[in-house]
């Protein structure tokens, strides 16, 4: 009789382990994702076309992402310190945040080119995106305690389309509005409300809420390992986000340097060889998702980051070269930069409090989009000074730095907590 009930117990907490119906909702919270998403370079995909109707210099449209970039980080550190992720439904966080980015993304649309509104807009833009993407995570790890890490790369793949989206509208012809581009990206995020109002439940694994603690933050700095999955991930995005933004413009620059006519669609050309290689990079989430799951989150974000900083110093060494060398070495960055990205997340969530996983990983979002605001902007001037080859050297910085960190960590003790212990 005692082994027939230990029989079922194990077999209930085999169940437990993978839920029933995990992965419908892991597609449908992903769906929600790539629509809501896709509104963060709404304006950088059509750059070309803001800069001649509304005479912006170059700085001035860094600015415009830089803004998404800020109201991010201001958004996600008022999810941290409130703890709202995990206080408030994590459900209606996300539409709240998905709705309220269509409305800032669509009037975009409709304002004069008067950048004293738009970069204001942009900014509330990343506010709300905020209140969607570290819920997102914390709905899937709801859902997920087996293979963690190949759903949150499942998660990350579709933000890494919904990045690739705005690009893939703005090149597809030659003449594309680019107010058509701005009504795709916010009718995704309108639909993105929809999906997770009517199809997505919370999952068996997610925490109850918690109570408020202004004080957690603080703490949560302090914890050594949890440190250091924020440092590998700080080094990542410190590549990242410069990449998704400034590649257009150098394969643009790179076409045009080889001899490509610029009236014969090189910024076109330039536009769908950005989609390709952003929008594979959600291949390599999947895979590193796998590989993580099965060989470890340490080991495995040190080599894509060793990859993709690789990968960076390439892509400048060949500015000019032929096209389709340049666009092939920028997809293989576009799948190495993103790999990791998701382990840093689902490190984050096996090493910090359970009834603390969205406060914890809206703070690592915030710092680390912080910190891309410095490299999407600082980026124009060191190309400048440097040349393009030069500038996309220094973004290798952040993934040594990165790696470095990853390997520190698996040396903790705490590093067992990773991956059912595989580091």
């Amino acid at each position: 009789m005692a082994s027939t009930e230990s029989a079922t117990h194990l077999q209930a907490t085999a169940l437990d382990s993978a839920p029933r119906g995990r992965w419908s909702a892991l597609a449908l919270i992903a769906a929600a994702e790539i629509g809501a998403m896709s509104t963060w370079f709404s304006a950088a995909a059509v750059a070309p076309a803001l800069a001649r109707d509304w005479h912006l210099a170059p700085a001035h449209l860094a600015l415009l992402t830089v803004a998404v970039q800020l109201g991010f980080v201001a958004g996600a550190l008022v999810l941290a310190i409130s703890g709202v992720a995990d206080v408030l439904s994590t459900r209606g966080v996300f539409m709240t945040g998905a709705a309220l980015a269509a409305g800032a993304n669509g009037l975009l649309a409709v304002i004069s080119g008067d950048l004293r509104i738009a970069v204001p807009l942009r900014f509330v833009l990343g506010f709300s995106l905020a209140g969607v993407y570290p819920p997102g995570m914390k709905l899937v790890t709801g859902w997920f305690r087996r293979d963690l890490g190949i759903a949150i790369g499942t998660l990350v793949g579709a933000l890494t389309l919904g990045t690739a989206f705005p690009h893939l509208v703005a090149g597809l012809g030659a003449v594309v509005a680019w107010r058509t581009v701005i009504l795709a990206t916010t009718v995704g995020a309108l639909c993105s409300a929809g999906i997770v109002a009517v199809f997505v439940r919370p999952g068996p694994f997610e925490a109850p809420a918690a109570r408020l603690d202004l004080r957690w933050a603080l703490r949560a700095l302090r914890d050594p390992a949890v440190r250091l999955a924020n440092f590998g991930y700080f080094g990542h995005m410190w590549e990242l986000y410069a990449m998704w933004t400034w590649l257009p413009v150098f394969l643009g620059a790179s076409f045009r340097a080889s001899g490509m006519d610029p009236n014969g669609g090189a910024d076109r050309l330039a536009s769908l060889a950005a989609a390709l290689a952003i929008s594979t990079g959600a291949l390599g989430c999947i895979a590193a998702g796998i590989t993580a799951d099965r060989m470890g989150r340490t080991a495995t974000t040190a080599v894509a980051m060793a990859l993709s900083g690789a990968s960076a110093i390439t892509c400048g060494l060949l500015f000019g070269r032929a096209p389709v060398l340049v666009a092939l070495v920028a997809v293989v960055w576009g799948i190495t930069v993103i790999a990791d990205s998701a382990q840093f997340s689902a490190s984050i969530s096996e090493l910090a409090e359970r009834s603390r996983v969205g406060s914890a990983l809206a703070l690592q979002t915030a710092l680390g989009f912080l910190l891309t605001a410095v490299s999407i902007q600082l980026l124009p001037t060191l190309q400048r000074d440097l040349t393009w080859a030069g500038a996309l050297a220094t973004l290798s910085l952040g993934p040594a730095f990165g790696a470095g960190a990853m390997l520190r960590l698996r040396r903790r003790p705490e590093a067992v907590r990773l991956a059912a212990g595989r580091r």
